[in-house]
């Protein structure tokens, strides 16, 4: 299973919708910073589902903030990690994802690529798909039990 990971988009519909074109995934998930991207990408393709949270540019009244899913009995907590104030430590999150056993923390905000293994979980953040210079995403692959989550530049696809 192949599921494309957006963040901080910020309007630029076209980047995510280019890389949904190209590597044609199961699913999609956005982790905030624009929720009305997530709903135009969705619609754009609307045969595949799409998981997304609200973001700090988000509007407050937006829900869910977080989401935990359990996909091929692997636990996914998405979040886009301004609650757990991601551009200081991962400390929070830290804490979330042990209390939440989750197999791959998924946030975004910093707008930085970053991938790591701490404990039992998998920290992954996609970059900035609206990024104007070097836009970034993530790909998630869950196969024969083994969960994955890497980094992409969309100018290599």
């Amino acid at each position: 299973m192949t599921i494309l990971v957006f963040s901080d988009s910020h309007g630029n519909v076209e980047n995510m919708a280019r890389a949904v074109e190209r590597l044609r995934p199961r699913e999609i998930f956005h982790l905030g910073d624009c929720w009305r991207d997530g709903e135009a990408l969705h619609a754009l393709f609307p045969s595949l589902p799409l998981r997304q949270v609200a973001g700090n540019c988000d509007s407050p009244a937006l829900r869910p903030r977080e989401l935990l899913l359990e996909i091929q009995g692997k636990r996914i907590l998405l979040c886009h990690g301004h609650a757990y104030r991601v551009k200081d430590s991962l400390l929070a999150a830290g804490f979330a994802a042990e209390a939440q056993r989750a197999d791959l923390f998924l946030f975004g905000h910093t707008h930085r690529v970053f991938r790591d293994v701490r404990g039992q979980t998998l920290f992954f953040n996609p970059g900035s798909i609206g990024d104007p210079v070097s836009p970034t995403f993530g790909v998630i692959r869950i196969r024969e039990g083994v969960l994955d989550a890497v980094p992409v530049s969309l100018d290599s696809i």
